[in-house]
């Protein structure tokens, strides 16, 4: 068993992080391999953070990412102390968190030989935090490591682009992802190939939908109907129908971490859950709801884009049969609904419906209510299949 072991199809990355652990070793043979600043770039389900918190793992661990030690342990839980780990689920990462970073930055470690920063979200740091984040990342403490994550080099400042080492990963096989999803859920193979096709090799979502039959039960409800869209009164209730989909996606992974958070508050504060608080710690329950709110609307925002991911991946698959390209279907489980569309649906009015959903992309980046980015790139479709 190792820590690598739950990376998907990136042998060459893999490679490279293993030498910069053997390179980060005490009379290391290549200690050219290691740098204490590092990116990692890759499209969604590449296994960004999987890899980092691997590669963390293997630095902290006195076996070099042996995957069962204390140690291992810990990095999997996110509790070793040398570790600090940042996943946003807000907009941003702001630059009161940032300052924060820095500042556990210049601390050495307690119990191994480096202290490791892992920040799953790079993309989402807003320029003030990046700049106060440069002089660290460029001139690190010896035993500090940073290793960012982000969709690609483009999304982080120049400034920042400049001071690490990128590792880039690509999109997983299909086989590569069903092969993992049959080792860690034990599920038959058949199951597994549809899961990671749906999944488009994206590793987080293949999981849950094998995990979770309302996962799968709300891809196939976001997708139901699409394609047969005729008015625009159905185009409305399509995009509202996308919405509620979404925001109860958002709802299921939050409700039960936000009334969590809630308690832990009234237990940190010594306070008995619903009792009233007095008026001196009420701002910090004010607080705790604002941020909990900022977290509510990205989980909306994310589960928006997962439907466009899904419904990109059934215009795709229709432009496929109308080109006649022989490749393999995402949605195979609907290929005959997507055959007889395919005989009628004119191949410009698919490529531009694909291309709106990047403008959907743009505008729900903009702040533009979901609701109506959505309502606009259905009632498009709605009227050029009519």
């Amino acid at each position: 068993m190792s820590v690598w072991d739950e990376v998907v199809g990136q042998p060459r990355a893999v490679g490279t992080f293993q030498r910069a652990v053997l390179g980060a070793r005490r009379g290391a043979e290549d200690p050219q391999a290691f740098t204490n600043s590092w990116l990692v770039t890759g499209p969604a389900g590449s296994g960004r953070s999987t890899i980092a918190y691997a590669f963390a793992a293997a630095l902290l661990c006195p076996d070099n990412g042996c995957g069962v030690c204390p140690s291992c342990q810990q990095v999997a839980a996110r509790s070793h102390a040398d570790l600090t780990a940042v996943a946003t689920e807000t907009v941003s990462i702001d630059i009161k968190t940032a300052r924060s970073l820095v500042g556990r930055a210049a601390n050495s470690p307690t119990t191994a030989d480096f202290r490791v920063i892992v920040i799953e979200d790079a993309d989402r740091i807003v320029e003030r935090s990046s700049n106060t984040l440069l002089k660290a990342i460029e001139e690190p403490v010896d035993t500090t490591v940073w290793v960012l994550c982000a969709p690609s080099e483009a999304d982080l400042l120049p400034t920042i682009r400049s001071r690490v080492r990128v590792v880039p990963l690509t999109t997983p096989k299909v086989e590569d992802v069903a092969d993992l999803l049959e080792r860690r859920h034990g599920i038959d193979h058949e199951t597994a190939m549809r899961a990671a096709r749906e999944a488009q090799s994206h590793v987080g979502m293949a999981s849950r939908l094998v995990t979770s039959p309302e996962a799968w039960r709300r891809r196939d409800a976001s997708l139901d109907g699409v394609l047969g869209l005729a008015t625009v009164g159905d185009a409305v209730r399509k995009a509202q129908e996308w919405t509620d989909i979404a925001k109860s996606d958002g709802e299921a992974h939050f409700a039960e971490r936000a009334e969590r958070e809630k308690l832990e508050t009234y237990r940190d504060l010594g306070l008995e859950p619903g009792k009233p608080v007095p008026r001196k710690l009420q701002k910090i329950f004010r607080d705790l709801e604002e941020q909990q709110k900022r977290v509510a609307k990205r989980a909306t925002i994310d589960g928006v884009d997962r439907i466009l991911t899904d419904i990109q991946s059934l215009l795709r698959d229709l432009l496929m049969l109308k080109l006649q390209v022989g490749v393999p279907l995402v949605n195979e489980s609907r290929r005959g609904e997507l055959e007889a569309v395919a005989n009628r649906a004119p191949a410009w009015h698919t490529i531009a419906s694909i291309e709106a959903i990047a403008l959907v992309r743009e505008r729900l980046a903009a702040n533009v209510p979901p609701q109506l980015a959505l309502e606009e790139l259905l009632i498009g479709y709605a009227i050029g299949s009519s």
